[in-house]
């Protein structure tokens, strides 16, 4: 519920400044993640309480170098700045600068000042300046930028209680502009500017002119005319921003020069000597390698444990509903649908965290951008930027957003190259399928007594994803013809100690996020196939009659009910669907009931599992076993063998690895490119590579 006493505080600040672990410290754990209207942004907020009559709602805008956007993210920063009337324009604004990029981080504050916002400057890592032999002189700086500045340490949580006091003084806060630089640039076009718009802010009409994607819902025909007068000219437009960005930077200096010293034979640093480890062109594969190897043993050991436990308990909750609820069709849609498919996802919690624990310390000690900046040149024979790391990596937790990132990409043949190729790299929704089907067909074996030979399977098939998507960048490259070639410009940011609160932070967020987006899809899945599995046509109603003659059995015959359920399955409407699709999966090992799960995790690949799961589940009459118990003893009835032998789990692991098995991909796809021409060309081609490779492994190991 809205508060009366509450106003809105904008966090605004470049990449890797701190700004998401200050808006953690504040915020905690009440935070609310959505998107922006109309647009696939994370927006993320969380009220905090300022004082007993007054609350903040702190807006987290996301991370951009300066007010002159260049990607989608960053046009969201300027439309909230400039637009009164946005439902998250600040009534404050806090510009998080980082200790040791003030010049850069100043240029963007200063354009926030010009705005006329009230503005504070929170300087993040102050707990670092003795260590990097840093000083500064706060009242002087409070006296040339014209605004309060605050010393603080995101992570350790000092000077937090100080920046609080200020943003309770925000009707009192200075909003003079940092400099009055229009007269060196133009004084008798901008003092016309300024009389065509007396109700902004000078700087606010000219973002205005030199944007022309700005909304202009918001402005009369007569101010909208005024706007298109004064972009008659766009090449003078261009010297005014440049001759503007060029006198911000002088007087930044200026501003620098007598604020912040640095004595360099004071720091302590050992970034330099680190950097020269980990980004080598040997040493730094080798190491990142490693890494990835660790994780993935992890993976696998780690969770080992409590994914079984998960597992045995969901059976025996199932068998519990199952013995102690009176006997219907709810105590089946429980015991048999909702229960097994549930567990099918939720066994695969301790994966997931433990991979998002490794990614998460991953960026927040800074090695990640190392990781970007290592892999810049092999990247561009590949006929992308050095940017389409960052997607491909985030492609490791979810396609979705990781295509989404490429907005960053500047070149459109880059852009949609890593945009076609993403969804090879290995996604968190993969990893159940693999889970289960290395479970299954790797033993747990080790080698040299140290290395798993299922976290070595596991870490194999990340590198054929990631290997696929390059290889296919190569092709793409070769085929598609635009010209134009984006610059990569990637940041170095100085290595941390992990917070230990954002690692919970984006743990907790993260791991929620895959279970309830999965959560919801199985469960109205689960329900589906249930239904469709517990009834049937004529064959399916006349189950007893039928079964009974077939195996020449009675009912009190010991075989009875496992034939009954077997020939009941077989014959329901989700049998009759399975049996239509068989002969096409046949030649790639699949029966009809693996041929089901495959359609039903078009909806999310993670519904493999607990498509199985409920399709086991129904009439079954061992419900102590476990889902992968269950899926060991399955038997083929064509050839009596083992349904997931070596082979069959080869087969489907080189399918999940190719196929595009993703709704929501798709329909991402088609929203970035703006069309389905490239949606359905990945579509189809990777499912032809996911069919032949599935094929040719089969036969091969068969």
């Amino acid at each position: 519920m809205a508060r009366l006493n509450t106003i809105k505080v904008a966090l605004v600040g470049n990449p890797n400044t701190g700004k998401t672990s200050l808006f953690n410290e504040l915020t905690g754990l009440k935070q609310k993640v959505g998107n922006y209207p109309g647009v696939t942004v994370d927006k993320k907020s969380g009220i905090i309480k300022l004082h007993d009559h007054l609350f903040a709602e702190i807006i987290d805008l996301p991370g951009t170098y300066s007010i002159n956007p260049n990607s989608l993210d960053e046009n969201i920063v300027l439309e909230t700045l400039l637009d009164p009337k946005n439902p998250d324009f600040p009534d404050m604004v806090v510009v998080i600068a980082d200790i040791e990029n003030m010049k850069r981080n100043l240029l963007l504050f200063s354009q926030i000042k010009d705005l006329e916002l009230p503005a504070i400057l929170a300087i993040n890592m102050s707990d670092m300046m003795e260590k990097r032999g840093i000083s500064i002189e706060v009242a002087k700086l409070k006296e040339l930028l014209k605004s309060e500045v605050v010393l603080i340490s995101a992570k350790k949580g000092l000077g937090i209680e100080d920046l609080k006091d200020q943003i309770c003084r925000y009707k009192s806060i200075n909003r003079e502009p940092f400099a009055k630089l229009t007269d060196r640039i133009d004084p008798e076009f901008f003092k016309k500017l300024g009389e065509s718009f007396p109700n902004a802010s000078l700087y606010n009409s000219w973002l205005r002119i030199t944007h022309n994607h700005l909304p202009l819902k918001n402005l009369s025909q007569k101010e909208r005319d005024n706007l298109e007068s004064f972009r008659k000219d766009p090449e003078k437009l261009k010297r005014f921003q440049h001759r503007e960005t060029v006198l911000r930077y002088q007087k930044i200096n200026e501003v620098l020069k007598e604020t912040v010293m640095q004595d360099n034979s004071k720091a302590t640093d050992i970034r330099s000597r680190l950097d020269k480890i980990l980004t080598h062109k040997i040493y730094g594969y080798l190491i990142f390698a490693c890494i990835l190897f660790l994780v993935f043993q992890s993976v696998f050991d780690w969770a080992s444990g409590p994914m079984d436990w998960i597992d045995v308990n969901f059976a025996r909750l199932s068998s519990w509903v199952s013995t102690h609820l009176p006997p219907g069709m709810l105590t089946d849609l429980l015991a048999e649908g909702i229960i097994p498919g549930i567990g099918g996802i939720l066994i695969f919690i301790p994966q997931i965290v433990i991979l998002f624990l490794f990614v998460s310390i991953l960026e927040e000690t800074g090695y990640m951008s190392r990781v970007v900046f290592l892999m810049d040149k092999i990247m561009r024979k590949y006929g992308m930027s050095g940017k389409s790391v960052v997607p491909l990596i985030s492609g490791t937790a979810c396609a979705i957003p990781a295509i989404m990132s490429a907005r960053n990409i500047g070149g459109w043949k880059e852009r949609l190259i890593t945009i076609l190729v993403t969804p090879f790299t290995t996604c968190s929704a993969r990893l159940p399928v693999y889970a289960i089907i290395i479970a299954l067909i790797i033993p747990p074996t080790r080698i040299l007594g140290v290395f798993g030979l299922q976290g070595l399977t596991l870490f194999a098939l990340y590198i054929l994803g990631f290997a696929t998507a390059l290889f296919s960048g190569y092709l793409l490259h070769k085929i598609i013809k635009v010209r134009g070639q984006s610059v990569f410009v990637a940041e170095m940011p100085n290595y941390k100690v992990p917070s230990l609160k954002n690692v919970f932070y984006t743990v907790v967020e993260k791991s929620k996020a895959f279970v309830f987006g999965a959560g919801k899809i199985i469960l109205a899945i689960s329900i589906i196939l249930w239904f469709l599995a517990s009834n049937g046509p004529a064959d399916f109603k006349n189950a007893s009659e039928n079964v009974t003659r077939k195996y020449a059995i009675d009912e009190n015959s010991a075989d009875y009910e496992n034939k009954l359920a077997s020939y009941k399955l077989e014959h329901s409407y989700i049998g009759v669907m399975g049996r239509a699709i068989e002969p096409a999966i046949s030649p790639l090992g699949f029966d009809w009931k693996i041929g089901i799960a495959i359609i039903s995790s078009f909806a999310a690949r993670e519904v493999f599992v607990g498509t199985l799961a409920t399709i086991y589940s129904v009439g079954d009459t061992e419900d102590t076993l476990t889902i992968k118990q269950k899926m060991a003893s399955e038997v083929n009835a064509d050839t009596g063998e083992k349904q997931f032998s070596f082979p069959v789990g080869m087969s489907l692991l080189f399918f999940y690895a190719f196929a595009l098995q993703c709704i929501s991909t798709i329909a991402i796809v088609k929203k970035e490119t703006n069309s389905w021409k490239w949606p359905i060309l990945q579509l189809t081609g990777m499912g032809i590579l996911a069919y032949i490779s599935s094929f040719l492994i089969y036969n091969l190991l068969g």
